[in-house]
């Protein structure tokens, strides 16, 4: 998400920004850029009107994300979900696992939480860092809407689990079996 981040681009849309990169690596492609905060029915909608090989999430806020893991699952639909970088530095701490094997991240544990009171335990893959974040870092009250709380991010660490979904998805479709 970092790459289109340019000067030139201020004030554009992400989804358009990253709609005409991806045309311009190859013409080929098609997209359905979706340029709109989706939430809610709009979302489960979405999710309904197409066959996906993948549903790969980045969101950063609990609820939308609790929404869009939700009703992936319950449309059958393979996901991977990456939980939350701010804090971390460390890329080699980067891990890959069901969401019921989450560990020291805050993010996958307030999913966790949410999703256990919708009857999901596991069911779909996390891309989560175990690095312990300093507390003193963490601003409480975030003016963010839907936040309660927000640290920031080094610019690598967004690029380095976005990565991490992308192995996930490819490898998956490819047939190759993650190592132990």
């Amino acid at each position: 998400r970092q790459l289109p981040a340019l000067t030139s681009t201020i004030g554009r849309s992400k989804a358009e920004v990253m709609g005409e990169r991806l045309k311009d690596i190859n013409p080929e492609i098609q997209l359905r850029v979706i340029a709109e905060f989706i939430r809610d029915q709009r979302m489960i909608n979405i999710l309904e009107e197409e066959k996906y090989d993948y549903v790969v999430d980045a969101i950063d806020t609990l609820s939308p994300k609790v929404f869009l893991i939700y009703h992936s699952l319950r449309l059958k639909l393979k996901i991977v979900s990456s939980m939350g970088a701010g804090g971390k530095f460390d890329p080699t701490h980067i891990k890959i696992a069901d969401i019921s094997k989450t560990n020291y991240c805050n993010l996958a544990r307030m999913l966790r939480k949410k999703l256990h009171k919708l009857g999901v335990r596991d069911g779909f893959t996390a891309i989560y860092s175990p690095e312990v974040v300093d507390k003193d870092k963490i601003i409480r009250g975030s003016e963010e809407s839907n936040k309660a709380s927000s640290v920031g991010t080094i610019s690598y660490m967004p690029a380095a689990f976005g990565i991490a979904c992308a192995s996930v998805v490819i490898r998956d479709i490819a047939g190759i079996e993650p190592e132990e």
